[in-house]
């Protein structure tokens, strides 16, 4: 799977482009003249895991744990996203902490498996129905960092997607056609 279809897999499961992919796949260091307000602490990281974790579980592959996608969205939340964004996805937390007291009385991290799918399973539902383009639900923010960060990790990427080290051989004489990948999927 290359970065194209991996970001419009993103796309189609929650409804909008990869918040901050451009400035994530700019050529210039995303944080350059923006001060990072925020430092994420070993709680949220920890809370971010068990979120991702609820989405992608270990089954008989690796799951977002295994691949430390709670660190990653912290870090790409901090360097990639805009105060405005960063902000948003913070709040995530404390929507899924409401839905969860809400919904069973306790804390997201207290919750059983089924009871946490049912928690993201209905902020998914809203954030779709409630979110625009120019203003992303904070949920989305999750869960597109959570796919983005699990099938780009080395686990995600090698033990979950089909994995070709090199994708064919190399043949320098095949004529370019007009449109076609640099290198595609076969």
């Amino acid at each position: 799977m290359n970065r194209r279809e991996l970001l419009k897999m993103i796309a189609v499961a929650t409804g909008l482009p990869l918040v901050g992919a451009d400035i994530a796949f700019a050529t210039q260091n995303a944080a350059t003249g923006e001060a990072k307000d925020h430092v994420f602490s070993e709680e949220d990281i920890h809370f971010l895991d068990e979120v991702a974790e609820t989405i992608i579980p270990r089954t008989s592959t690796p799951g977002a744990k295994d691949a430390a996608v709670g660190a990653f969205m912290a870090v790409y939340a901090a360097d990639c996203y805009t105060q405005e964004q960063r902000t948003s996805f913070l709040s995530a937390i404390s929507i899924i902490e409401d839905r969860s007291r809400a919904d069973h009385k306790k804390l997201f991290l207290d919750l059983t498996s089924a009871e946490k799918q049912a928690v993201l399973s209905a902020l998914d539902k809203q954030a779709k129905a409630e979110q625009t383009p120019a203003k992303p639900h904070p949920f989305t923010l999750v869960k597109q960092l959570t796919l983005f960060g699990f099938f780009t990790s080395q686990i995600g990427a090698t033990e979950v997607l089909v994995y070709d080290e090199i994708p064919g051989e190399f043949d320098g004489r095949v004529p370019y056609e007009k449109g076609t990948p640099a290198w595609g999927t076969t």
